[in-house]
């Protein structure tokens, strides 16, 4: 076999390398039985390497290409361009020249050719590549052939392409490219099957687009196609289009767009039969494969012709277990608030944390609902907790529900779980333990917590090896203990209760919605909220340092507190920020995955929060906000029971709330506690499992410590006691976690894969407004800071609008004046901080960084729970 020339039936899945994604793909679908392939040729990349090889400017022009970024636009072109002209120009060598000469002349001279192109990096489970370098149709004769073959070298240069390398993170000079020569079909209709709904991911329903002529037409969205959807060989869905355009090919080479006779626009492309046959094939093409496929199809006199399959990139993967039953399944991260993907280490750790199975799917967890909907009690009490902690989830249930046909339903009489819990995520139901209204008892909380954290500082100096495993196990429990003490439980869901009795009876009784927002402002104990305000104080120690500020403007050593002391106000400026990280350095956005880089591990992190609070605020604002926010909120009280006093049975009503302002004010707080002593003590098992991990780079086990984070708990357990590790395992799990870093996980998912997504029942919004959860009430008008990443955070006092905000973000909330976040419900970390600070927030708000522009004029209508663009 030629290392430049190669047929298809000598190619499978292991020349990827030598002839490209979409050429390995081909080669490997030539070899189903019952599947019909074009016949072809690959021209291997090794041509592409002697070409670029023995032209040194290439190199040259490469070496410069692999140093610009996205925004280097103009010179992406300029490079790119003169890398094309030199490709187009450079001559095929001749020995290469006379093999693909042999090929043709063997498959017939004369014969007409699609010419394509297929890169190392192109079709790829986690990047498709699709339409990145050019493909060209109706090819004849052999100097045509060849003058393709080179144009689709030159098109792996394209400005797309390049760009959409640079994207991804991949090497220019690392990616080559093959050439596929496949003859033509000359096909009656054409188009795309999808072996997995794209719109809704289920693997059990296959989506077929299908448009007369050629596909260039439908690829390229010249046409509306036709679509049919199939599930278990029955058609259950057809949509027919208006089909004005055809593209067809000519008979001396090359395609032109023809307009379709109108009694034919309307026809059904294909027939039922055909439906099916082309469903069957894709099937068994997918099963050869191993994971849904995205197919292109053409039809020719009754036989289709498979002339590309890829794997579909974008699907989310279903959660486990694959037993053959329905199962829903719910987000952890959503509940969290985190939604980004968990390196295992950090997956492990949190699953030891939590009671109940959790499921791993993307990189992140999910927990299986199946027997909670099946019961009608355990059922409504799901969807109460879900109405009130996130609608969309709510109403993806209740989508699933009324299928009737997905989840068998218990009888009535027998019971299941109550609720789906997680970490600091309860039914809204009482948690049974009564509880008597005495600030007392969070005191004695705290202090248990935090004594408890201080004997596990001591106690895990002294533990290594295999005993250090087995500690924090023992200490995992403990942990628990605390998170889930019926007592701790009882004080949050007592504030929480009483919190919704507010609610509900002040509208009730004096139309006023969500009054208890304002009487929740600067309660007690709120460690999160206090977080914030400490991070002023911070800034008040540097404001009257212009030379401090003037440095952290410019600082980027995570050292620089080391160097600041050299400077005036230097002292006082590490002791303020050694003391604020000595309480809250711990925490970081993430927070949940213990592989995440903490502040106290990364302080710049903090200095853009710093000089925030520094521009945005005068000495002592912290100690003002709270302030302010308590008279407001006692004037509150003061105003809601007067006007109680005016009803009948006014006396009783007034009574009886202040009786509830009190429980939540003193109780709320709390809510913020046991999160915060979880994360504390997982630093501690993090520097202490970090310092095993140096242990294992001194002996070449890895190659630096973080790699254990790519290692589960009991994994990186058996390397510390067998001194063994594999690292092609570690290899294999960074990759694919960037694979997991591009999807976005799904409230709802079913066993199917079906994503099922959730809609706010709303009327009368404005027009052009998004709808939202309302969490905390009031509105605010300003600009929009869209914000994916905390320490991009650069605020003016305006609105903040990111993807989800967990306790790591409460300093920038003493800056913004309104919230908008994709993920979130009425008892998240960033509604009840939030509220407490007496910011308008909207939650829940799908792909709201997607429509909500940074610099765009918005209005937050907390109240109301939307958003209005301006």
């Amino acid at each position: 076999m030629s290392s430049y020339v190669v047929r298809f039936k000598d190619i499978d899945k292991t020349k990827l390398m030598v002839v490209g994604g979409k050429g390995a793909n081909l080669g490997e679908v030539s070899r189903i039985s019952g599947i019909s392939v074009p016949d072809g040729f690959c021209i291997s990349t090794e041509t592409f390497k002697r070409i670029t090889r023995e032209t040194p400017s290439i190199k040259e022009l490469l070496d410069q290409l692999s140093l610009l970024k996205v925004e280097d636009r103009k010179k992406i072109s300029e490079l790119s361009g003169e890398i094309r002209k030199i490709i187009e120009r450079t001559a095929i060598p001749e020995d290469i020249h006379d093999e693909i000469s042999g090929f043709l002349l063997r498959l017939g001279e004369n014969e007409t050719y699609a010419v394509r192109s297929s890169a190392t990096a192109e079709d790829l489970p986690s990047a498709s590549f699709a339409g990145q370098q050019d493909t060209y149709l109706n090819i004849i004769g052999k100097e045509e052939v060849l003058k393709h073959i080179s144009k689709c070298f030159a098109s792996l240069f394209t400005e797309r392409a390049v760009i959409y390398r640079i994207q991804n993170g991949f090497d220019h000079r690392k990616v080559y490219l093959s050439v596929v020569v496949q003859k033509m079909v000359f096909p009656e209709a054409a188009g795309i099957l999808f072996t997995a709904d794209p719109v809704t991911s289920n693997r059990k329903v296959l989506s077929i687009d299908a448009s007369f002529g050629l596909g260039e037409a439908l690829v390229s969205g010249l046409v509306n196609a036709d679509n049919y959807k199939v599930s278990n060989g029955r058609i259950i869905d057809k949509k027919i289009s208006e089909k004005k355009l055809v593209i067809y090919p000519l008979k001396g080479g090359g395609t032109k767009k023809k307009e379709i006779e109108p009694e034919k626009q309307n026809q059904q492309v294909l027939t039922d039969e055909q439906i099916l046959n082309l469903t069957g094939m894709g099937r068994k093409i997918e099963e050869h494969f191993g994971c849904p496929q995205d197919i292109e199809w053409c039809l020719a006199d009754d036989i289709f012709y498979i002339v590309q399959s890829r794997p579909i990139t974008a699907l989310f993967p279903i959660p486990e277990p694959n037993d053959g039953e329905n199962h829903v399944y719910l987000s952890v991260g959503h509940q969290q608030m985190m939604t980004d993907p968990i390196k295992p280490l950090g997956m492990s750790i949190f699953q030891l944390t939590s009671f109940g199975p959790r499921f791993k799917a993307g990189g992140r967890l999910y927990v299986d609902a199946t027997n909670i909907l099946a019961s009608p009690q355990s059922r409504e009490a799901l969807l109460d907790n879900m109405g009130q902690h996130d609608p969309l989830m709510k109403d993806a249930l209740l989508t699933i529900i009324k299928r009737g046909d997905f989840i068998k339903s218990l009888p009535s009489e027998k019971k299941e779980i109550s609720s789906v819990k997680s970490n600091n995520s309860v039914s809204s139901s009482d948690s049974g333990t009564q509880i008597k209204n005495d600030p007392a008892i969070v005191s004695e909380l705290i202090k248990s917590c935090q004594k408890s954290v201080e004997e596990l500082k001591q106690n895990i100096k002294s533990k290594s090896g295999s005993d250090l495993f087995d500690f924090i196990l023992e200490d995992i429990n403990e942990l628990k203990r605390i998170l889930f003490d019926p007592q701790s439980t009882a004080v949050f869901m007592a504030a929480i209760n009483a919190s919704s009795w507010i609610n509900e009876n002040m509208n009730q009784w004096l139309g006023e919605k969500n009054a208890a927002d304002i009487l929740s402002w600067s309660v007690p104990n709120n460690i999160t909220s206090e977080m914030g305000l400490a991070a002023m104080d911070v800034a008040d120690v540097i404001r009257p340092y212009p030379e401090i500020i003037d440095y952290l403007q410019h600082a980027k050593d995570d050292n620089f507190l080391e160097k600041v002391v050299k400077l005036e106000g230097g002292i006082k400026t590490r002791d303020a920020i050694c003391s604020f990280l000595n309480k809250y350095g711990m925490r970081c956005p993430g927070e949940i995955d213990i592989t995440k880089t903490r502040w106290s591990e990364k302080p710049t992190a903090l200095i853009p929060m710093i000089l925030s609070n520094i521009k945005n605020f005068g000495p002592n604002a912290g100690k003002r906000k709270f302030e302010q926010g308590l008279q407001e909120a006692l004037e509150k009280e003061q105003e809601l029971l007067e006007r109680l006093r005016q009803l009948p049975g006014g006396e009783e009503k007034a009574e009886e709330t202040k009786e509830k302002i009190g429980l939540m004010r003193n109780f709320i707080g709390y809510r913020e506690y046991p999160k915060y002593g979880m994360i504390n003590r997982y630093f501690v098992y993090k520097q202490a499992l970090l310092k095993a991990a140096g242990q294992l780079v001194q002996a070449g086990l890895i190659h630096e410590k973080e790699d254990i984070y790519y290692l589960t708990f009991e994994e990186l357990h058996e390397a510390v006691r067998t001194k063994k590790c594999d690292y092609r395992i570690i290899n294999k799990r960074k990759e694919e976690y960037k694979l997991y870093e591009k999807l976005t996980p799904p409230r709802v998912i079913t066993s199917d894969g079906e994503i099922v997504t959730g809609e706010y029942k709303r009327e009368n919004l404005p027009a052009g407004a998004i709808a939202g959860l309302p969490v905390s009430s009031g509105s605010f008008e300003g600009r929009a800071r869209v914000i994916l990443n905390m320490e991009d955070a650069n605020l003016e006092a305006g609105d903040l609008v990111t993807s989800f905000t967990d306790p790591s973000w409460t300093p920038l909330f003493v800056s913004i004046k309104g919230l908008v976040t994709e993920v979130g419900g009425l008892m998240t970390h960033g509604a009840v901080i939030a509220r407490e600070y007496g910011i308008p927030t909207v939650v829940g708000v799908e792909n709201a960084t997607k429509l909500i522009k940074d610099g765009q004029r918005i209005r937050v209508h907390g109240t109301e729970g939307y958003i209005e663009l301006l």
